[in-house]
C-alpha cells in the first residue's frame, strides 16, 4: 500500500461516474496569490462543479477570501465559501478583520498560519475574536497552531458555546499532534486531514498514518480535504479522488469517506 513519491492513483469507481458527487473540499488554495497557484478561484470552482461536488472552501494565507468566494459562486452558480486567515497581512489577531469578513459573508476564521511562528498569542484579542465568531455562527480553523495553543483555543471556544472547530492538518510538521492529542482534540473539534501532507514536496507523510488516525479517532470526528492548489501538485479535484482511493484501499469504507468529505464539512459550513 505504501506509495513512493507522488505515485498515487485514482480508484476506478465502477458504479459512479462522478465519485466526488455531493462532496466538499474545505481547503483549497487558488490565485490570485503571491505564490503560483494551479487554478484561479473560478477555475477551481468550475472543476468542482464539473465533478458535481457540493461545495468548496477557498483559503488564502494573505488576504480574505470572503468576497472572492461570493464572486466565484455567482459566476459559476455553485456554492463557494471563504473567510479570513489571521496572519500579519490582515493585522494578525484582528477582531475588526473578522467582523468585516463576517459582514461580507465569510464563513471561516482560520487562526495564524505562516505568521504563527513569530506571533504572540494575545488571548484577550482571541476572546474578542471568538465572540464575533459566536455571534455570526462561523467556523474556526486552528491554522498552524501547536497543540498547546490549540487546546487553549478549544477550551475558550467551548466556554462560548462554539462547536464549529476544525483542527487543520494535525499530522503535518507545522502542527505535530500526537495520536493521544488528536484523540483529546476530537472530543470537541473535528480533525481535518489534508492529502497535501502526503506529497513529496511537503511532509511526504505515509498516508497510512492518516488512515490509522481516522481509524483511531473515528470518521464522525474527521474531515478529508486536499489543501491543494500548488503548481507542483495535482488539481484539487484529482487530489481528492486520489485521497479517497488511498483511504479506501486502506480499509476506510465509502460510507466513512462520504461522512468525512460530505456530511461533516457540510454540517460545519451550513449548520
Amino acid at each position: 500500500m505504501t506509495k513512493l513519491k507522488n505515485e498515487y492513483h485514482i480508484k476506478e469507481f465502477s458504479d459512479e461516474d462522478y465519485p466526488l458527487k455531493n462532496l466538499s473540499d474545505t481547503h483549497i488554495h487558488t490565485s490570485p496569490d503571491i505564490k503560483p497557484r494551479l487554478q484561479t478561484d473560478i477555475g477551481a470552482v468550475l472543476s468542482a462543479k464539473n465533478e458535481k461536488m457540493h461545495s468548496i472552501v477557498l483559503k488564502s494565507h494573505l488576504e480574505p477570501t470572503s468576497g472572492r468566494a461570493i464572486i466565484a459562486s455567482e459566476v459559476a452558480s455553485f456554492p463557494v465559501f471563504g473567510g479570513v486567515v489571521l496572519n500579519n497581512s490582515v493585522g494578525g489577531l484582528n477582531p475588526e478583520a473578522v467582523k468585516a469578513s463576517a459582514e461580507i459573508g465569510g464563513r471561516f476564521v482560520w487562526f495564524p498560519t505562516v505568521s504563527y511562528p513569530t506571533m504572540e498569542m494575545d488571548w484577550v484579542k482571541i476572546e474578542e475574536i471568538l465572540h464575533v465568531v459566536a455571534e455570526n455562527n462561523m467556523v474556526i480553523g486552528t491554522g498552524h497552531m501547536k497543540p498547546s495553543d490549540i487546546f487553549s483555543l478549544i477550551d475558550m471556544a467551548k466556554t462560548l458555546g462554539i462547536w464549529k472547530i476544525i483542527v487543520n492538518h494535525p499530522l503535518t510538521g507545522v502542527v505535530g499532534a500526537t495520536i493521544d492529542e488528536q484523540v483529546e482534540m476530537a472530543s470537541y473539534a473535528y480533525l481535518e486531514h489534508c492529502f497535501v501532507a502526503c506529497m513529496e514536496m511537503h511532509d511526504n507523510l505515509d498516508p497510512m498514518i492518516i488512515g490509522d488516525s481516522i481509524k483511531e479517532i473515528g470518521a464522525k470526528r474527521c474531515l478529508m480535504a486536499t489543501d491543494f492548489g500548488q503548481i507542483h501538485n495535482p488539481l484539487p479535484v484529482n487530489g481528492l479522488k486520489m485521497f479517497i482511493s488511498t483511504m479506501f484501499e486502506y480499509g476506510i469504507s465509502m460510507d466513512e469517506i462520504k461522512l468525512m468529505c460530505g456530511v461533516n464539512p457540510q454540517k460545519l459550513i451550513l449548520g
